[in-house]
């Protein structure tokens, strides 16, 4: 009999919730089956759930939760690794501070506040909840299908003979060639699909392998191989990508081409960089069928759109898309390409990568080690009578300064640049070294934008938000009257999240004679936002809140991709 069965058994004897033969019955039971008493008790028919929750909350004076109608937050579920939360039956289920909130089925289990404190850095507060239910959260955020324990199975049996760091190539070109090392790389690149992931990170470490994906701009963990398949798998992934295997102390980047059903293809752009604990790879999905290429679909608001498609379709000038890695810049441009892709004009783009390929457009891949840069690629764009030219990223001033001339010399120049916001890109360009009149006379429009995750359609519903909290946020009094804050309740399309997709918010500034002058005067960042606002240009965090208003983000994620105005 173990201590804890012993002490909720006779706390619920003592309480005359339940017989002596009940619980002598329920304990011979336990021996066999190995489950909670509590669950063993339920199931026998001698005590109800809602009896059992109901008792074990007063006793502990720990509430009691009902999970079915909790809105679980799915990023802090996964603090805990899967093992852990399934043999304490513990469920971290929300954050509040540095207070993690704790689901548990037994609460005479006191032990696990130290092991999840120690796990997670949190203060750990608990609460009571069904075993039935804890265990169908767990499926559905945990969610690892039988194919990959199948595979585990499979590998734990063929693998055992692999030692790390003490094959020669050709061991690992056969040890890679194994049927279940095969099956583990195609099930990690073909279920990234499913969960429509934008990356795959394969991470070792010391004592531990983990897989984990981007879904929706957030980084959450789906499974732990055995580590001593750290090596087979990237391997068998170097090889699938044309990379050498035999180079493990240099990073390396390459690409996969997976070839799906319907005539679908998918492609892979693969990073390798090497670890004190082994290589750490990085697989970003290529899914040109799902390149939102369409610019009313974006995000843009109408106004904004339509500033936007006036610039890139004036005969020359420049347009400089501004953000953060990841924040959609390449699609923005793409989409303005696309519009621009007629036989009547040149397009060239230099792109490190390229992305997407598309018909009708000259794409150059940069590669700095041979010398193509892009100021290069941009020298020769410019001896091959271009209509419009697209490069990547502007880095450096030689660079800036071909782009500058070739928008002034009847050319239409689309690049992006690293900067926090619309205006700041101007003050980017003169610390480059670009003189105010060039900067002032080239640019025609400057676009800033950051990427937060959608509300899930099919579990929206209305959220109530504190007027006091949106006015904090920025939104104007008048605007608050007419919100509709939605939230979403997590359902299986959207894996219990809430969002599913992502949306764009836009800082969209036009590059008028007013602010021209201002350049010119030398105005700072500061000044030129202040006038690009009196001009009638919303801010990052006033897209954002309007998002909120339409019901299509949450506050919370506005507040996490903006900064304040």
């Amino acid at each position: 009999m173990s201590v804890m069965a012993a002490k909720i058994g006779e706390m619920l004897l003592r309480g005359n919730i339940i017989t002596p033969d009940q619980l002598r019955n329920a304990l011979e039971t336990q021996k066999k089956t190995k489950e909670r008493i509590g669950a063993v008790l339920v199931k026998s028919g001698f005590i109800k759930e809602e009896e059992l929750l109901s008792f074990l909350g007063r006793q502990f004076n720990v509430p009691v939760v009902d999970l079915s109608k909790y809105e679980i937050n799915a990023e802090v579920v996964r603090l805990l690794p899967e093992d852990l939360v399934q043999k304490h039956m513990a469920l971290p289920i929300n954050r509040v501070g540095a207070k993690l909130i704790v689901a548990v089925a037994d609460p005479s289990n006191m032990s696990i506040i130290d092991a999840i404190g120690f796990k997670t850095g949190y203060a750990v507060e608990l609460v009571l909840a069904s075993e039935k239910d804890i265990t169908s959260a767990i499926n559905r955020f945990f969610d690892q299908s039988l194919e990959f324990k199948d595979i585990i199975s499979e590998l734990d049996e063929d693998l055992e003979v692999v030692r790390e760091e003490d094959l020669d190539t050709i061991d690992q070109e056969s040890r890679v060639d194994d049927a279940p090392v095969v099956k583990l790389a195609n099930f990690v690149l073909t279920d990234a699909i499913k969960r429509r992931a934008s990356d795959i990170h394969i991470e070792p470490y010391e004592k531990e392998f983990r897989i984990r994906y981007r879904v929706d701009g957030v980084l959450f963990e789906v499974m732990r191989p055995p580590i001593k398949l750290r090596n087979a798998l990237v391997s068998r992934l170097k090889i699938m990508s044309s990379l050498d295997i035999a180079e493990r102390r240099l990073p390396q980047d390459g690409r996969i081409k997976l070839k799906l059903g319907k005539g679908r293809e998918m492609d892979y752009r693969v990073s390798v960089l090497p670890t004190i604990f082994g290589e750490k790879t990085v697989l970003r999905l290529l899914d040109k069928s799902s390149l939102q290429l369409d610019m009313t679909k974006l995000g843009f608001e109408a106004e904004a759109l339509k500033e936007f498609m006036d610039s890139i379709h004036r005969p020359y000038g420049m347009i400089l898309v501004t953000g953060p890695t990841g924040s959609g810049k390449t699609t923005t441009l793409y989409s303005a390409l696309a519009d621009l892709n007629k036989t009547t004009d040149n397009i060239s783009t230099a792109e490190d990568p390229v992305e997407y390929n598309f018909a009708g457009i000259n794409q150059v891949q940069i590669k700095e080690e041979i010398g193509l840069t892009f100021a290069a690629a941009l020298r020769s764009f410019l001896r091959q009578d271009p209509d419009i030219i697209m490069v990547g990223e502007i880095r450096d001033y030689e660079t800036a300064e071909i782009a500058v001339k070739a928008a002034l010399t009847g050319h239409l120049m689309l690049s992006t640049l690293h900067t926090n916001d619309a205006p700041s890109t101007v003050t980017r360009l003169l610390n480059m070294g670009i003189e105010p009149f060039l900067v002032s006379s080239s640019l025609n429009l400057i676009l800033a934008q950051r990427l937060a995750r959608r509300i899930c359609a099919k579990c929206k519903e209305e959220a109530k938000i504190l007027p006091k909290a949106l006015l904090e946020a920025g939104m104007k009094p008048e605007r608050i009257k007419h919100a509709q804050p939605c939230k979403g309740k997590g359902c299986d399309d959207c894996n219990g999240t809430g969002f599913r997709g992502r949306v764009a918010f836009y800082e969209v500034m036009p590059v008028k004679e007013d602010l021209k002058d201002l350049i010119l005067r030398g105005g700072s960042a500061i000044d030129v936002k202040r006038e690009a606002i009196r001009l009638g240009m919303k801010t990052l965090r006033q897209s954002g809140l309007s998002k909120v208003e339409e019901g299509v983000t949450t506050l919370e994620e506005v507040l996490r991709v903006t900064a304040t105005d």
